[in-house]
């Protein structure tokens, strides 16, 4: 049965081999070539991937990643598209579902908004209420380095606290654009953001939302 993980790989692999291994993307940085090498690395190598987040492994991570941009372009979407081998987490199905969508949907939406002449997707209603459970789970991990609180809502007016704190600035918006907030593509998220100018400016400014 096919899952929202599995079809945002797939959408996230087609775009890739469109754009080519040169194309701009919201991550800072990085181009399309070093976007499929950072999923390749993730999904292949959790001994080294564990440096995003573990400072002692910064420097495995760093070589790492320098091997895999090595890698032909066409063989880094491949890996892609067939998925994580069977040793990595990353082949239960439960666990490439509970990860995989946000991972792959904010890396889609990470090379598509990049391009000049994007347009929104048409998200179907199913697909968002997925992506705000995840975000409701997600939201205080994802906000603990808010120099705000910070108050994520639906149009529906269902509500995440990301941070709690004062003064406290409300981003309105679709599931699927908050999770783009969140994770620090700001300029690129449709939403709408409510309070004190200078929290305002002060959110915007932050470089700690996200992971």
């Amino acid at each position: 049965m096919s899952t929202f993980a599995k079809r945002e790989r797939l959408l996230l692999a087609d775009l890739l081999e469109t754009a080519g291994p040169e194309a701009p993307t919201l991550c800072e940085g990085w181009q399309t070539r070093d976007l499929a090498a950072h999923v390749a690395v993730r999904e292949r190598r959790p001994d080294a991937a564990g440096g995003l987040l573990i400072k002692q492994l910064a420097s495995r991570l760093d070589k790492t990643m320098g091997e895999f941009t090595a890698k032909p372009y066409e063989e880094l979407i491949q890996l892609i598209r067939t998925g994580p081998p069977r040793f990595s987490p990353f082949s239960l199905k439960q666990i490439d579902e509970a990860s995989n969508t946000i991972e792959f949907y904010v890396h889609t939406e990470d090379v598509r908004r990049a391009q000049p002449d994007w347009t929104p997707r048409e998200l179907d209603p199913v697909f968002q209420d997925a992506l705000w459970t995840r975000l409701e789970r997600t939201a205080r991990l994802m906000g603990r380095g808010a120099p705000t609180g910070l108050v994520l809502r639906r149009p529906d007016g269902q509500t995440a606290v990301a941070h709690r704190g004062a003064p406290v600035v409300t981003v309105t918006g679709e599931p699927s654009e908050l999770l783009l907030f969140l994770y620090g593509r700001h300029s690129a998220a449709h939403v709408e953001v409510d309070g004190d100018k200078d929290a305002i400016a002060k959110l915007y400014e932050a470089k700690e939302l996200g992971i």
